[in-house]
């Protein structure tokens, strides 16, 4: 643990790292994120993330919790799993509780923590996240889009796969391996959707959103050399290309537009209003795509590093 005590008279603060946290810390952490979320209308830490805050320690990730007189006001998460890049980041910092140097405060342990090798996602890109990377001596390095398109009314093409592929939705149990491997291939050059792993996978399909009628895959004799994950935001409304790859040496035959629209198609009949996707600022081609589609930029998530 290592504290940050005040001068006197003023709250102190503390913050303590640990490899895993008890269930009524994981809870504390999601309540803290949750309202975090419904003040600034974003999300401050990714789906990965919140999943990694129960079940026990994994390898690579560790979580600090910054407390003032024994009160849960920030969290942050570091994951060193990339053999490559730096170790990456999120932190969030509860909104009754901004504007006093927690957030400085954590990422100066994240720095440390990360021997000054870091990334450190900003969501929403706020301009309070973009000031705490300024005075950290971070510098932008990814964007990250969020898309929408509306389906209400939408026409949508029917697919025309390329010849020899059919289309089936995804086995539990069944196509969990052949859909890692695929999925390792198809984003080799992302390392946080191609590192995933069997308990990745299995807490994806234990959360209540996951419908594996949902989940396309596509095959050539029998050999899975393409898919597209959806998943639906109920509360919100919204559905979500939520992973769409192809095997490399498929790619260019038409098979990611055709498994596009399979999966807007199955959204569009789950009567949810709105589309949404993510994608890389810098994958031209992709962007290209779905702007074709009528995806527009609703927000954007920025990440910064240190300098290497």
């Amino acid at each position: 643990m290592s504290s940050d005590d005040s001068v006197r008279g003023f709250p102190a603060r503390s913050i303590e790292t640990t490899a895993a946290l008890t269930p009524d810390r994981a809870e504390a952490v999601l309540s803290l994120i949750g309202e975090a979320a419904r003040v600034d209308g974003q999300q401050p830490v990714s789906e990965q993330g919140r999943l990694q805050l129960r079940g026990g320690a994994r390898e690579g990730v560790s979580h600090l919790l910054l407390a003032v007189d024994g009160e849960l006001v920030g969290y942050a998460q570091l994951e060193d799993t990339d053999p490559v890049e730096a170790p990456a980041a999120e932190l969030v910092v509860h909104p009754g509780h901004r504007g006093h140097g927690h957030g400085r405060a954590l990422g100066a342990a994240l720095l440390a923590a990360s021997g000054k090798r870091l990334r450190v996602w900003a969501h929403g890109g706020h301009p309070a996240a973009r000031h705490l990377a300024q005075v950290l001596g971070l510098t932008l390095f990814r964007e990250l889009r969020q898309m929408r398109l509306p389906l209400a009314g939408l026409e949508l093409p029917e697919p025309t796969l390329p010849e020899g592929v059919t289309v089936r939705t995804f086995v539990p149990g069944k196509d969990d391996a052949a859909w890692l491997e695929v999925n390792a291939a198809a984003f080799a050059h992302h390392p946080e959707q191609g590192s995933l792993t069997r308990r990745d996978l299995d807490d994806r399909k234990a959360q209540p959103w996951f419908d594996p009628a949902g989940f396309f895959l596509a095959e050539r004799r029998g050999e899975l050399i393409g898919f597209h994950w959806t998943k639906v935001h109920a509360e919100e409304g919204l559905g979500e290309v939520y992973v769409l790859g192809v095997r490399p040496g498929e790619q260019g035959g038409g098979l990611g537009k055709a498994l596009t629209a399979v999966g807007l198609r199955h959204l569009a009949a789950q009567q949810v209003p709105t589309a949404m996707l993510y994608v890389d600022a810098d994958n031209k081609a992709a962007v290209s795509v779905y702007e074709r589609l009528g995806f527009t930029v609703h927000e954007t998530d920025l990440m910064y590093r240190t300098e290497t």
